[in-house]
């Protein structure tokens, strides 16, 4: 059961993230730009852990100077560049090009997880990477008339996101060596806000941040697919490997593709439906592999 409940904590934190559209639509309705609203994100989750951190974590508040560069890798060059290159694929090609492009993460982390972190490079993870990348292009739906309209930068643009997405998970082993989930979590959202609010200004548009209903929604973005999904999947990370827990996380686009069936009546066909198999079947052939190799060891150490 130990073994089950951090892939279950990456699971819930990748649906998390799957529900962020209900409140960036409203959030852009009400006239914020896409950089706005992750500013709003990261500055809410910074302010949240903050007061969570002085009530119950003033110990785990404290870090040493020299590894605030842990948390550039993490708030940065993670976090601040993921967004801005995703929103920015987004302005530059379909939306449903640009979430294939963003779903390469899966890739980047299994590459970039054998080079730093010395994981095992395995049929099964190369296997699973793949089908995963399959799973996203069908759920996605993708318009392949649509590709005559790419231009290079937006290619690039959105690898650029697959791979600001990829580097929180490797940041993120790297401070958890170092540091409780709780730490990790806190300072990527201070430094990300930091880098974030002197480029947007986003206090020239407090008085309508502070409205009634904008205000629900800016917390909400901050506390559910951030604070709780990004606490959740740092504490994953501790008891499973990067490349496993990216793979994991593709369960957001298969949340996000029944959230805007159920909320906003887009479509769902029968191809939808078998990128959302090929992609949970992923999860549960990489899970159930290791745990199958796993029984044979203990069975020859038995003999």
């Amino acid at each position: 059961m130990k073994k089950i409940i951090p892939i279950i904590f990456i699971a819930i934190s990748a649906s998390l993230w799957g529900i962020i559209a209900i409140f960036v639509r409203k959030l852009t309705e009400a006239g914020f730009t896409p950089m706005e609203i992750v500013t709003i994100r990261v500055v809410t989750a910074g302010i949240l852990l903050g007061f969570i951190g002085v009530i119950k974590y003033p110990v785990q508040m404290k870090i040493n100077f020299p590894d605030i560069g842990l948390f550039i890798g993490t708030g940065i060059c993670s976090i601040v560049l993921f967004n801005w290159c995703y929103f920015s694929a987004i302005n530059q090609m379909n939306l449903s090009l640009a979430v294939i492009l963003l779903y390469t993460a899966p890739a980047f982390v299994t590459i970039l997880s054998y080079i730093f972190l010395k994981e095992n490079m395995d049929s099964t993870k190369i296997l699973s990477v793949l089908a995963t990348i399959v799973g996203c292009i069908l759920v996605a739906g993708v318009n392949l008339n649509a590709a005559t309209a790419i231009r290079p930068i937006g290619i690039l643009t959105g690898l650029g996101a697959g791979f600001g997405y990829a580097l929180y998970t490797i940041f993120g082993k790297f401070a958890l060596k170092k540091y409780s989930t709780f730490t990790v979590t806190l300072y990527t959202f201070i430094v990300a806000s930091l880098a974030l609010l002197p480029l947007t200004h986003l206090w020239d548009k407090w008085s309508l941040l502070m409205s009634g209903e904008i205000l629900f929604y800016g917390i909400g973005l901050g506390l559910f697919p951030t604070v709780i999904a990004y606490l959740l999947y740092t504490k994953g990370l501790e008891k499973v490997e990067g490349s496993k827990a990216a793979i994991i996380a593709t369960v957001e686009p298969i949340v996000a593709t029944i959230l805007s069936v159920f909320l906003y009546d887009e479509g769902f066909g029968g191809i939808q439906a078998i990128g959302s198999m090929v992609i949970l079947f992923s999860v549960l052939f990489i899970n159930r592999s290791k745990k199958s190799k796993g029984k044979i060891y203990n069975k020859k150490a038995s003999i």
